[in-house]
């Protein structure tokens, strides 16, 4: 089964690209080729919920990073080659008793596309077989007890067929006569057609992880580690990968700890630290490397958020109903013994403070006993910490501080252990001089 991650999730973590903006997927795109790059969206819209699973992807992204291969392709036999296998019209094959002289003279006036296209399709693979054969001798040697060296041998059988052994053996870089390509085009594209997809299966997986692994080394990013048991995450340095000269934080969340209530004032990075948090939980689920120091994980069935939730006029729902029916999703999750990660930004931002204040100590009070799960709630009603404080024992209190430079507030964007005391809106409010703009605008009259 896939980590379960759904389309208000993506786009609050801004894992696809928005017009406009930079992306998760974006920054980790580095693919060569069209079935590559198809390929990691693949991975992306569907991460593992398989510690095995994730922990063998990570280790073969890291070992490519080690090995700090070149893509072995040139990019252009791709799109050449998926092309020539997909036409499987048989009467497009090449007549074997074709007349040579009338052959002769469609070539020379360059009439003779259909020959054409299928040599430059014979050839095409013909190149991608012999530059497989040099990958798997280089890759022998420096992925030499690698996870990946255990799919060597499937490259290498499909390689070994009998039926290629002539065609492999043809000298690289020549132009075949019109009764070699005929000969060989019969062979490829309506006998071995699975081998060849087989391969390029292969070259698209080769494509990704030497994509992933450079951005790992160019950015420094850390290579996970899944662990099963027991609750228990923990980061260092955890950063958001968007943003320059991002602070880090660290964090530690078992199950006597596993709800994480987080406040702050305006602006001081509590948004941008949840987008960080499940930014790095969806990587690690992927199995790609993460912006930290270090990471360990514990593995979840999905991840629920809700940052930028809208309304929805078209159905009726306001934005209070919307975040109603949000919360009610999660909660039929949590009740079917789903092992989650949820992030709730601002609960119920669209009611009064009074039904906020009640709803939010509810439902976190609620939530905290789910102890196989992981909460990171915010609030601007500090009040609902205090209480929090009595009724619950494992929820972990952490907030995002502003230190005032005399009328000017400053952020750290580093978590301290706590609930916040700052109230520093009107501050802003005030630096801004709207009132005096609107009295200015009033003497006016």
């Amino acid at each position: 089964m896939s980590f379960s991650v759904d389309k208000q999730t993506l786009d609050d973590l801004n894992i696809f690209t928005k017009k406009g903006r930079d992306s998760v997927f974006g920054l980790f795109n580095r693919t060569r080729t069209r079935g590559g790059a198809e390929l990691l969206e693949q991975m992306f819209r569907y991460p593992l919920s398989d510690a095995n699973a994730i922990n063998q992807r990570i280790s073969i992204i890291g070992s490519f990073g080690k090995a700090q291969l070149a893509f072995p392709f040139r990019e252009e036999w791709f799109d050449i080659i998926e092309q020539y296998l997909n036409n499987a019209d048989e009467r497009s094959q090449l007549p074997h008793d074709d007349n040579k002289l009338g052959r002769t003279f469609n070539s020379l006036i360059g009439a003779d596309a259909a020959f054409k296209q299928i040599a430059k399709g014979v050839e095409a693979v013909h190149q991608l077989l012999h530059a497989f054969a040099a990958f798997t001798a280089e890759v022998k040697h420096k992925l030499q007890g690698t996870a990946y060296a255990a799919e060597l041998p499937a490259i290498e059988l499909l390689l070994q067929s009998d039926a290629l052994t002539q065609f492999i053996a043809e000298k690289e870089a020549q132009k075949f006569t019109y009764e070699k390509t005929a000969s060989y085009d019969r062979l490829l594209r309506f006998q071995q057609k699975e081998r060849l997809h087989k391969l390029l299966s292969h070259a698209y997986l080769i494509d990704v992880y030497i994509a992933v692994a450079g951005v790992a080394v160019a950015r420094k990013f850390v290579f996970p580690v899944a662990v099963t048991g027991e609750l228990n995450l923990e980061l260092e340095g955890v950063y958001h990968p968007l943003l320059e000269n991002a602070v880090g934080n660290n964090l530690r969340v078992t199950a006597d700890n596993n709800m994480i209530f987080l406040t702050g004032a305006n602006m001081a990075g509590k948004s941008t630290f949840m987008k960080t948090l499940g930014i790095a939980i969806f990587l690690a689920h992927a199995g790609f490397p993460v912006p930290a120091a270090r990471m360990q994980f514990p593995v979840l069935d999905g991840m629920f958020s809700t940052i930028n939730l809208p309304d929805n006029l078209s159905m009726g729902y306001s934005h209070f109903y919307a975040e109603v029916l949000r919360v009610k999703r999660v909660a039929e999750q949590l009740a079917a013994s789903k092992k989650l990660f949820v992030i709730f930004d601002e609960l119920f931002r669209g009611t009064n403070v009074k039904d906020a204040y009640e709803a939010t100590v509810a439902l976190s009070a609620a939530f905290a006993r789910k102890t196989d799960s992981i909460f990171l709630i915010s609030t601007h009603i500090i009040e609902a910490g205090e209480e929090l404080k009595q009724r619950c024992n494992n929820i972990y209190f952490t907030y995002l501080p502003t230190r005032m430079e005399g009328q000017k507030p400053v952020y750290t964007y580093t978590l301290e252990q706590g609930i916040t005391e700052d109230r520093h809106g009107m501050v802003i409010v005030n630096n801004e001089g709207i009132i005096d703009i609107l009295k200015i605008k009033n003497s006016s009259r």
